[in-house]
């Protein structure tokens, strides 16, 4: 098996601003704005706030407007919007990224790890604003084991047509798309669903205390396998993760599938 650490949602160039550990722990992922997107940002709804108004209350100044369309992949929180009968957890991939993914022989069975940049809020006054003197980090906020690869220009089922990768856009036009279904349960923990949402939990940041997003605290059983994009990633106390790339991928030991079962549970 292999893994895959996904870097997905707001970041320094897409969004410009954290995404939001909110006060009950849960670590939503705002998908990145994109003309073609099939969503707007003020459609989008956690807990009686539209994706918008969470945006907004965090980042006055921002330049995000209400109308603004976004990129909602990874897809993988149902009650976000209205939903047509049979939807899954779906996450698509195109272009260079989707031929680093087949590159390095991703396929079913193989496990994402998604991360992104993360900040922690709170309430205040009946406003959300983020934590005075929180920390950057980089966590874990959600994973996929892949159970089915589908090819957006075959036959694909009617929920899934509202996927941002399909369409006639110019996003959905990639010589190469494609967009991964979860397994029912992970194969490695069978009575754990295929695909789920983690909430905000200390062993899910990667980020090592008292250093920036980018340096990261992993185990040192990480440092006998090769990581995608990271030639020489270690450094005195810590791995510096790669810049720029969406998808990093290693294969598994059976200390890192542990430490995968760790996080995931």
């Amino acid at each position: 098996m292999k893994i895959i650490l996904s870097r997905k949602g707001f970041d320094s160039s897409y969004g410009n601003q954290p995404n939001p550990i909110l006060p009950d722990g849960t670590l939503l992922s705002l998908p990145i704005p994109d003309d073609d997107g099939n969503n707007t940002f003020s459609s989008l709804n956690w807990n009686g706030m539209s994706y918008y108004d969470i945006i907004h209350s965090l980042r006055p100044k921002t330049e995000i407007k209400e109308d603004k369309m976004c990129h909602l992949d990874p897809d993988l929180r149902k009650d976000v919007k209205d939903r047509l009968s049979g939807w899954k957890p779906a996450f698509g991939q195109s272009g260079a990224a989707l031929s680093h993914l087949r590159n390095m022989g991703v396929g079913e069975g193989d496990l994402f790890l998604f991360f992104g940049w993360f900040r922690e809020t709170e309430m205040n006054q009946g406003k959300l604003i983020y934590k005075r003197n929180a920390k950057d980090l980089h966590v874990i906020y959600a994973y996929m084991q892949i159970g089915e690869i589908i090819d957006p220009k075959s036959d694909v089922p009617e929920w899934l047509k509202e996927h941002p990768h399909i369409g006639d856009k110019k996003d959905r036009n990639e010589e190469i798309n494609e967009i991964f279904l979860p397994t029912d349960k992970l194969s490695f923990m069978p009575n754990v669903n295929g695909c789920g949402l983690l909430n905000y939990r200390k062993d899910r940041v990667l980020t090592k205390d008292g250093m920036s997003r980018g340096k990261w605290d992993l185990p040192e059983f990480f440092k006998d396998v090769a990581i995608s994009y990271h030639p020489h990633p270690w450094k005195d106390g810590y791995f510096k993760s790669a810049d720029k790339g969406q998808e990093f991928v290693l294969d598994t030991t059976p200390e890192i599938i542990d430490w995968a079962k760790q996080i995931i549970k």
